[in-house]
Order: structure tokens, then C-alpha cells, then sequence
């Protein structure tokens, strides 16, 4: 077996424990914070206060296992983040449990769908959660959206090399922009942006009638592209002019946040419009909410003003990975309903808080198909394939490649498994597609105004893991059941 430079394997699994340790410590402050939140709403704080006492237990004996400046290789660093993505949820499902009554599965899938920023829940009488624990679902799904990692190397600087190689796979794409020279620093930029972003959809919420403890905790489930609401109806029951502003602040969620870096605090505009994904981005944005809305309208389920802005709100609430819901499109007819399935393969922005596929894999995709064609019949010819002005290496290629293969193979194994376990095929179908891609809602039982708490107990175990792949983009889980890298831990 290939020996490489640098630490060995074991050594840089102690940078996984600290970073673990870490997590789970930051994790506790802030369960502290909810507990004493809690208190102060007369509500039940003991899921806070014995979620804040294992984090700090358990953070302090994972510290004192691990090294800060222990270096991790590249393999190591992916399961490092695929642990720490398992590891956190686990911690965060124990409110739910203690305080919300859930059972601890149940806690778990909430846990999960929170920090992955899916949006998939199994409540369904929202009257048993105190607003403690509806705050507390939408800040897991801030937390999940700016990523981890990334909110700890900006508010912890001792991370170090380890936190570098993490942040890395943790937001493994295509392409990584380098927007200035220090990691931190690209983390605090991204961080500004996440909270511009935030605090602008609470105050247009709240301005068009929202109340404000439902503003802020939509706003928090906005920007990462999540769909917590604390309103059963979500969306459904605020004004048109919320629903509006939803459309608009889930769109700049699906946007590259360097590039609404360069926009919001460097006033450079050209970047953004000369970026080929966020035009092919906004492309289909239109083109989707304008075919939908035309339907819908012609169809005379709505007027025109409705028919524009629940199109709308949808094509973007699915393609940005939300999963908000203007209204309960579980009950439209199959042709409405097929154009937002599409949507739920696509994806919106890399460097988002959107999950899915991503646009700039299709991009990447179609451009290799043509390329394939035209050398077909020109077998001589030179064709490099570009996205905008740049030359995509042949490695690039077979990332996407290798990701879109391991996206539908755990989305075709997983729609068979619910299929099998729940009888019922759009059910299986969509539960898995949204889960895989981190939407929320599917059709049927668990489409915007269902829940998932029906499901057979083996169903929700497998959107867990769907959830899980999704949102660290399959590759880290692929490594960590890898047997070659346990091997290398002996």
C-alpha cells in the first residue's frame, strides 16, 4: 500500500476527536443558551440543559483524545466531516426528546433534517413544541446551512491545519473560489454575507405582517435554503406579500455567497452576471415559474396574480432545496406537480445554502455531452471543454462523474428500500429524492402539509442516511465505508 508524506493515518484521526470535541463543546454553549432561553419562556429546558452537560462532557474527553495540530491527509479530513456531520445531530435530536416528547428516532430525524438544512419533519401537532424548540429547529438549520466547519474556523482560529483540510471536504464541489488569502478570512466573508442575508428576510417578513417570532424563525430556515417553519400551513398562511418576499430571499440563498460577497460589499456587479452558473441559474428559474404559473393559470387554478406568485414561490422553494410552501401542491394536478419532481434532480448554486445536484454539475454535464458528440464526428479534433471564460480539468469531470453515479445509485437503492417498507411508489419516490437532495417535502402523506411521522421506523432510518449523504455530498461517506481507509487506522 502507497505510503504518503506527512503524519500517519492514526495521528490525523486525533485531529477528528478534537474537531469533534470541539463541535460538540461550541454545540453546548449554545444549549446552554437555549436552556436559559428556555427558562426564561417558561418552558421545559431539561432536553437544553442535558444536551449542554453531555456536550461539554463529552467534548472535553474527545479534546483531551485528540491534537489540534495534528495534521490530517485528505481521507482522513473527508471522514472527519462525514463523523462530525453524524456526531452533531446526535447531540442536537436530545431536546426534542426530553423536551418535545419525541421518541429518540423521531428526535433523530429531526435532528438531522434540521442540520442538513432539509426541512423534513415528523411533526404533526406543532402545538407540542414551545417556541424554545422552534427556535432551536430553525437555528439547527442555520447552523447546518453556512456549514459546520466554517462557522467554527471563524469563531475558533486554533483549528488550524485540521480545520482547514475539513472545511475542504466539507464543502467539496466543482470548483473552489478563492476569494482572498486566508481561509478564515474567506470564512468571515462567506459568515457577513449568511448574516446580511438573514437579518434582511426577518425584517421583510416582519414587515409584511409576519410575527416576529415566526419571521425570525422562517428567516433562519431562509437563508440555508431549510423550510422549518414554525406555522403548520408554512407559507400558506402568511400574506402574498410575504410570500413574495420568501420567493425572493430563497432565490439569493441559491446564489454563490462569494459572489453576493462581491456584490453586497464590493459593489463589483460584472462578476455575478458573467458567472455561467448563476445565468443558467436564473434561466431556469424563469423559464420554470413562468411554464408552471402559464399552466396553472390555464388550467384555472388561480388567477393570475396567485398563479405567478405560487408558481414561483415553488420553482424556487424546490430548485433552491427549501421546501417552504405557498400552498399544498401535493393536491395539483400531475403535470404541475412532474415540473416541480424535475426541479428537485437540479439544485440550485454551488458555494449556496442550496443542496442537491447543483446547476453547475448539469452545466458540466451537457457541456461533455456535446463535446462526446462533436468528437464522434471529428475524432481529431482538440475540444476543451469551458465553463464561461475557464477550462474545466479532466478531473473535474470525473469528480462530477463519480458524484452523479454515487447521487442516483443511493437515490435508486433508496427509493427501492421505501418502496418495499411503505408500499407506495410516489411515496418511496419522492421521500427519497428529497431526501437525497435536501428538499423536504415530497408528495402524498409526506408532501408541504404532511409529515414523515407515519413512516415504518426502517424508512426514517434510511432518510436519515440520505439526508446525511446529501448534505456532505456523498463522497465523505463513500470514503468512510471505504475498508481501505480503516485499514490505514489500525
Amino acid at each position: 500500500m502507497r505510503r504518503w508524506p506527512g503524519s500517519s493515518a492514526k495521528e490525523g484521526f486525533r485531529s477528528t476527536l478534537y474537531l469533534l470535541g470541539l463541535a460538540y463543546q461550541g454545540l453546548g454553549g449554545l444549549l446552554l443558551g437555549f436552556a436559559l432561553l428556555a427558562l426564561l419562556w417558561r418552558e421545559d429546558a431539561r432536553g437544553f440543559a442535558l444536551a449542554a452537560l453531555l456536550g461539554f462532557g463529552l467534548g472535553r474527553l474527545l479534546q483531551a483524545l485528540g491534537h489540534p495540530e495534528a495534521q490530517p491527509r485528505r481521507a482522513e479530513a473527508f471522514a472527519s466531516v462525514a463523523l462530525l456531520w453524524l456526531a452533531v445531530p446526535l447531540l442536537g435530536a436530545v431536546p426534542y426528546w426530553v423536551s418535545g416528547g419525541l421518541g429518540y428516532l423521531d428526535a433523530l430525524f429531526e435532528a438531522v433534517s434540521g442540520f442538513t438544512t432539509t426541512g423534513a419533519t415528523v411533526l404533526s401537532d406543532f402545538g407540542r413544541f414551545g417556541q424554545s424548540l422552534f427556535l432551536w429547529r430553525g437555528f439547527t438549520q442555520w447552523m447546518g446551512g453556512v456549514g459546520i466547519v466554517l462557522l467554527f474556523l471563524v469563531v475558533f482560529p486554533q483549528l488550524q491545519v485540521a480545520g482547514r483540510q475539513a472545511f475542504f471536504a466539507e464543502v467539496t464541489g466543482v470548483e473552489r473560489e478563492k476569494l482572498t488569502p486566508r481561509l478564515r478570512q474567506t470564512a468571515q466573508a462567506v459568515l457577513r454575507v449568511y448574516l446580511l442575508l438573514t437579518a434582511l428576510a426577518f425584517l421583510a417578513y416582519f414587515g409584511a405582517g409576519v410575527p416576529a417570532f415566526e419571521a425570525l424563525a422562517n428567516a433562519l430556515a431562509t437563508t440555508p435554503a431549510g423550510g422549518f417553519s414554525p406555522n403548520p400551513q408554512s407559507f400558506a398562511s402568511y400574506s402574498p406579500w410575504a410570500q413574495w418576499a420568501g420567493t425572493l430571499f430563497m432565490f439569493l440563498a441559491g446564489v454563490n455567497f462569494l459572489l453576493q460577497y462581491r456584490l453586497f460589499f464590493r459593489r463589483e456587479v460584472r462578476p455575478l452576471f458573467r458567472d455561467a452558473e448563476f445565468r443558467a441559474y436564473a434561466a431556469l428559474v424563469l423559464l420554470a415559474g413562468v411554464l408552471l404559473a402559464f399552466y396553472l393559470y390555464t388550467h384555472h387554478l388561480y388567477g393570475l396574480e396567485e398563479s405567478l406568485r405560487h408558481a414561483f414561490f415553488q420553482v424556487v422553494s424546490i430548485l433552491t432545496t427549501t421546501g417552504f410552501a405557498s400552498v399544498d401542491f401535493a393536491g395539483w394536478v400531475v403535470p404541475a406537480q412532474a415540473v416541480l419532481v424535475l426541479l428537485m434532480f437540479v439544485g440550485g448554486s454551488a458555494g449556496s445554502g442550496a443542496g442537491g445536484i447543483k446547476v453547475v454539475r448539469w452545466l458540466l454535464l451537457f457541456g461533455f455531452l456535446r463535446r462526446e458528440i462533436t468528437r464522434t464526428l471529428h475524432p481529431q479534433a482538440v475540444l476543451p471543454l469551458r465553463l464561461g471564460p475557464r477550462v474545466v480539468s479532466e478531473e473535474a469531470l470525473r469528480q462530477v462523474s463519480v458524484f452523479v453515479f454515487l447521487y442516483t445509485l443511493l437515490f435508486a437503492a433508496g427509493t427501492m428500500i421505501l418502496a418495499l417498507l411503505e408500499k407506495d411508489f410516489v411515496v418511496a419516490f419522492t421521500a427519497s429524492a428529497q431526501a437525497i437532495g435536501n428538499i423536504g417535502p415530497g408528495l402524498g402523506p409526506v408532501g408541504p402539509m404532511g409529515s414523515y411521522a407515519g413512516l415504518h421506523p426502517l424508512a426514517k432510518g434510511v432518510l436519515i442516511l440520505l439526508m446525511w449523504a446529501g448534505r456532505i455530498e456523498i463522497l465523505p461517506v463513500a470514503l468512510l465505508l471505504s475498508p481501505e481507509l480503516w485499514r490505514r487506522l489500525r
